[in-house]
């Protein structure tokens, strides 16, 4: 599945907060709805089955509550993709990654083997589907979260390659499948944020501390003699980049992952490298951008929406651009593009009481054209606005009505991006408010029933904030749109 990762450090974060974000992506000619919703310990399941690959798994008796971004429609499984729990661990799964034939024939992908001519079923390994549903309850760390997906992966395989996100509030974590079996993950730096489009990113890995103190990486326990009977290190120096040996350079990846890379740098460190013209040091199509950078400036939730809604503004790749060549505008693929399904950012603030300083941050719908609005993720339940959804196409919760916002918005361009840009602001500005106002209210409340029925408040609060502006905003670009149309009939005076 297509999506967009970004992780930021507590150092390079504006205000101490680890942050993790990725935005879900649904196939071609479809749309995938969601919704946001909590799972309680007596809905998780003791016996879990996958849908796709038809896995069983047996789980841990105690499992821990955690909110979660799943499928609003029933069909191929949960699809949990985000969330955090109530140990205050969070992850966000999966983005799907690249791989390499010397990899997949070393380590085959363990997919579903149908019945058929008198043989029985073999089911497949884990994928995106299960990997949020059968980890993050049982989890009390981001180091545990890697330790038991990475376990998981051992016994039971994966049918895909993906690339998962684990969080507390000290540290972030990201894990990468090699091949069927096997896999990495490094810690983030704290100075850093990181950005992954849809490729095995990973470029510097300390094989000796994976297999040892573990203080920056962790891995597979066979995968030194992994790589070695398979020769896939391809250094001359005798260090291990594992974007050159586990992942892929193929020219798909140059219009459809390195460019996405390369704004979202060019974005976050403008001036520390050239990132255009002829001396440019990274350009769209590099395979070496760095997955990890220290950024100019300290990262906001503001610049992490922005980076996850580009569509290559301000270059001659932007599909909406007024100017430049038109053979360019839309060269690459955009990271905010219609087929985006959800954004998640999951902000964990220093300095905080533990059942208020996790903020869960949504958005539905096209990132070009939606906005992004804050929660606690400390509660027992959700606003109906966002977990509502149905297959039904309504009014009445705000995956749809963001559909419906960014459909209108794209056919009008010129002429609704000024209400879009107004809605985005408008909407950000009245959640930092709200959620200020609330902090407020729970520093000075003692009560633990008190407490949480504050964190509830301030989420309707946001939720009806989040209706009524969405609400307006759709009637100005259906106004556009509808002024647009053949008939329409301009005169004022008629």
């Amino acid at each position: 599945m297509a999506c967009t990762t970004i992780l930021v450090g507590k150092k390079a974060s504006y205000d101490g907060s680890t942050m993790i974000a990725r935005n879900d992506d649904s196939g071609s000619g479809h749309f995938t709805p969601k919704k946001f919703v909590v799972i309680h310990p007596e809905e998780q399941p003791k016996t879990y089955k996958s849908v796709i690959s038809h896995v069983t798994i047996e789980l841990p008796d105690d499992p821990m509550r955690y909110t979660a971004v799943p499928n609003a429609v029933e069909g191929e499984g949960i699809w949990a993709a985000a969330g955090v729990n109530e140990a205050n661990v969070a992850m966000t799964a999966t983005e799907t990654i690249t791989s390499n034939p010397r990899v997949l024939g070393a380590d085959p992908l363990v997919k579903l083997q149908p019945a058929e001519d008198g043989k029985e079923e073999v089911p497949g390994g884990i994928g995106e589907e299960d990997i949020v549903c059968i980890v993050l309850p049982y989890i009390r760390s981001a180091r545990e979260g890697v330790k038991r997906l990475g376990s998981l992966l051992e016994q039971y395989g994966t049918y895909e390659m993906n690339g998962i996100a684990f969080q507390d509030q000290d540290e972030v974590w990201w894990l990468e499948t090699i091949g069927g079996h096997h896999w990495i993950a490094r810690r983030v730096p704290d100075d850093v944020y990181v950005v992954m489009p849809n490729q095995l990113g990973i470029d510097h890995f300390d094989l000796e501390d994976a297999l040892s103190d573990q203080k920056e990486y962790m891995c597979s326990s066979d995968m030194k003699e992994f790589i070695e009977k398979n020769h896939l290190n391809l250094s001359m120096d005798g260090s291990l980049n594992p974007r050159d040996a586990f992942g892929s350079h193929d020219d798909a990846d140059h219009v459809y992952n390195t460019p996405r890379a390369w704004y979202m740098e060019r974005c976050l460190n403008p001036h520390t490298k050239v990132w255009d013209g002829e001396h440019a040091d990274y350009t769209p199509q590099s395979d070496d951008i760095p997955w990890c950078m220290v950024p100019e400036k300290k990262i906001t939730v503001e610049d992490v929406k922005y980076v996850l809604s580009s569509h290559f503004q301000g270059t001659p790749y932007d599909p909406y651009a007024a100017y430049g060549e038109k053979n360019m505008r839309g060269a690459y693929r955009s990271i905010g593009i219609n087929r985006n399904d959800f954004l998640a950012v999951i902000q964990m603030r220093p300095g905080m009481e533990r059942d208020c300083n996790v903020i869960e941050w949504i958005a539905f719908a096209s990132n070009a054209f939606n906005v992004l609005v804050p929660f606690y993720a400390d509660i027992d339940e959700t606003p109906d606005y966002l977990c509502n959804t149905t297959g039904e196409v309504s009014t009445d919760n705000f995956y749809w009505s963001g559909r419906m916002i960014a459909a209108m918005a794209d056919a009008s361009y010129r002429s609704s991006v000024f209400h879009i840009e107004r809605y985005k602001e408008h909407v950000l500005a009245k959640g930092h408010e709200l959620i200020n106002r609330y902090d407020a209210l729970l520093s000075k409340e003692t009560d633990a029933a008190k407490r949480k029925e504050i964190r509830h408040e301030a989420n309707r609060a946001v939720a009806g904030m989040l209706k009524k502006e969405t609400a307006d905003t759709l009637d100005k670009v259906l106004f556009e749109l509808s002024g647009q149309m053949k008939n329409a009939y301009a005169r004022s005076d008629a």
